[in-house]
């Protein structure tokens, strides 16, 4: 099912009918495999109405603003498992990706998958903003690219992660994982829809530096030199957003940076002997 999951995220910035439907079949899977519950289908019912709603009376601005804090609420739940009634299956269980890495454990999370659906419904422009910065050069980018490294290499520098090469032999479930259930979601929630809505009141690096810390934030479990490293890492794909306009963008770095993580370095965290 987690295949036809990541298929309906693929085609919603392309064919918003046909990722709908195949959300349709992915949550009648997760309903078989009991990864949904009747109640987590309860929650699921009041947020496609509260979408349905949002759409028919996007006119009227009150209403449509009360709707669209509803789904950005509902957002935010999905995003932290606050929303009861998904059972999230755990894909790897406390293993090491090398000798000097953390135990780590991989969740597959139905209900963080969601948040691109909810985000999309208040803003049309998610995945598309239209304001491409047509002055940012291939060197630019070359550096920003490079950003990615060096951010991780200071996290060595800091005492944080160390040089350790990987290929675990959960990869590839790292990988699906990661592009569509994290970096896609994270990058709806901050990038897509955050960082846009702010920029007209607040202006383009203002709401880039706010949003990288909320960001930054988001990860406070992790400690304080994640959260810092995470507000790097989310100005990084502030700016990759700000300079295409695209979401997919900031998600395919979001998605490398991570990557880079777990091939080059320890994962997820260094663990003192």
């Amino acid at each position: 099912m987690w295949g036809v999951l990541s298929a309906s995220l693929f085609f919603l910035p392309f064919n918003r009918l046909l990722a709908w439907i195949i959300l349709a079949a992915s949550v009648g899977i997760g309903i078989y495999h009991r990864i949904l519950t009747p109640l987590g289908l309860g929650w699921l019912a009041i947020i496609a109405i509260a979408i349905w709603l949002h759409q028919q009376y996007r006119a009227q601005r009150a209403v449509a603003l009360t709707l669209e804090i509803f789904l950005v609420a509902c957002s935010v739940a999905l995003f932290y498992h606050l929303i009861p009634g998904f059972n999230n299956p755990l894909m790897v269980v406390q293993e090491k990706a090398g000798p000097l890495s953390a135990p780590y454990s991989l969740y597959y999370n139905f209900d963080k998958a969601l948040v691109p659906f909810l985000l999309l419904a208040c803003l049309p422009t998610l995945f598309n903003a239209g304001r491409a910065d047509k002055k940012v050069g291939a060197r630019a980018w070359l550096i920003l690219a490079l950003c990615v490294p060096a951010v991780l290499l200071l996290a060595v520098a800091l005492g944080g992660l160390k040089i350790e090469l990987h290929m675990p032999p959960w990869i590839l479930a790292f990988m699906m994982a990661n592009l569509f259930f994290v970096s896609l979601a994270e990058e709806a929630l901050f990038r897509g829809y955050l960082q846009q809505r702010l920029r007209p009141w607040l202006g383009a690096y203002p709401a880039l530096l706010l949003t990288a810390l909320l960001f930054g934030a988001a990860h406070f479990a992790g400690g304080l030199l994640m959260i810092i490293f995470a507000t790097l890492a989310g100005g990084i794909y502030g700016l990759a957003w700000m300079w295409s306009g695209r979401l997919w963008v900031p998600v395919i770095f979001h998605f490398g940076f991570n990557l880079t993580h777990l091939l080059f370095f320890t994962y997820p965290l260094y663990q003192h002997p």
